[in-house]
């Protein structure tokens, strides 16, 4: 079992499926068209994602309700991959940006989309309170001012901007 995995089992005891205060999920979400890779451009630190970079998500379908959910990020001091594997319920509906997702068992941690680009090229993602938060790209790179917008926005709600990580997209490593 991945650190990643073991490490979110604790934070899914606790995660469930609630939503931080002030914070919406999006309406009218595109599960198909959110679907594939992901690059993690920031996040806030976690035990399970300390020291990772070239940090993708991937999502595929997995029925009528749910999704697989692939992790993956580079352990340099490992000289290695972490991965996890996973699985995503619609809390709501598709068309809500609120999920719940499992590493491990019957313990979910909280998804919540909260803004989203209109062409599916970025998203801005908590969990269960303002520890948790990523901003996602469809690119490994993304402009100054996208980055200076995800702050905007994320200080704007309450979440800790200086305490960000941006998160080194160099060449995979395989």
């Amino acid at each position: 079992m991945t650190r990643i995995a073991i490490t979110l089992f604790t934070a899914l005891l606790a995660g469930c499926s609630a939503i931080p205060e002030g914070v919406t999920p999006v309406k009218g979400l595109d599960a198909d068209r959110y679907l594939g890779t992901w690059y993690e451009i920031a996040r806030l630190d976690h035990s399970f994602e300390r020291g990772l970079s070239q940090v993708t998500a991937t999502y595929r379908p997995r029925d009528a309700d749910s999704i697989t959910v692939y992790n993956r990020g580079y352990k340099a001091a490992k000289g290695a991959w972490d991965e996890a594997l996973g699985h995503a319920h619609f809390v709501q509906d598709r068309d809500t940006g609120h999920l719940k997702v499992s590493f491990f068992g019957p313990f979910h941690f909280s998804y919540v989309i909260f803004d989203l680009d209109p062409a599916y090229q970025w998203a801005y993602v908590t969990g269960y309170n303002r520890q948790f938060l990523w901003f996602l790209s469809r690119t490994p790179q993304v402009s100054q001012a996208a980055k200076d917008r995800f702050v905007e926005r994320v200080t704007g709600l309450g979440y800790d901007a200086d305490a960000l990580i941006w998160v080194e997209q160099s060449p995979a490593q395989e």
